[in-house]
């Protein structure tokens, strides 16, 4: 059962977002990449209050993605991609992702913090953040 409401059009841009973003770190990368996403759609929190679909969350600025702010979210979605949206959106979850609002590529070592939430792991080249429970009860 879908844990955010979304139409056909959002689950593709959804799917289009997890590529562009990750599409290098394989199907787990992509997952938790739109696990932050469905993520700032839920929790109605921080810097996402009031982003309540995923037009929304994807085209945020400022506190959106590097994908559409530096112009590589142009590939379609593919099948492949699409079913990995469907299973975030049903609200399957990948640690360190599980409840992360953030995540980002480093140069070097994950920091501790970001945006005043703690580091939560890292996968390949991303590390991931998430609030506290209490600052952000929706996305636990």
């Amino acid at each position: 059962m879908a844990v955010i409401k979304t139409n056909e059009e959002e689950v593709k841009m959804l799917a289009r977002l997890m590529r562009a973003e990750a599409e290098g770190e394989g199907e787990l990368g992509m997952l938790m990449v739109g696990n932050v996403g469905v993520n700032r759609v839920r929790g109605d929190c921080i810097d996402f209050r009031n982003v309540r679909s995923i037009p929304q969350m994807v085209f945020q600025n400022p506190g959106g993605f590097e994908a559409t702010q530096k112009g590589y979210f142009y590939q379609r979605a593919r099948e492949s991609e699409i079913r990995l949206a469907r299973r975030v959106i049903n609200g399957e979850r990948q640690h360190p992702a599980s409840n992360a609002l953030w995540f980002f590529r480093p140069t070097g070592a994950c920091p501790a913090t970001w945006y005043d939430q703690a580091n939560t792991g890292r996968f390949k080249a991303h590390c991931f953040f998430a609030p506290t429970p209490e600052d952000c009860p929706d996305v636990y």
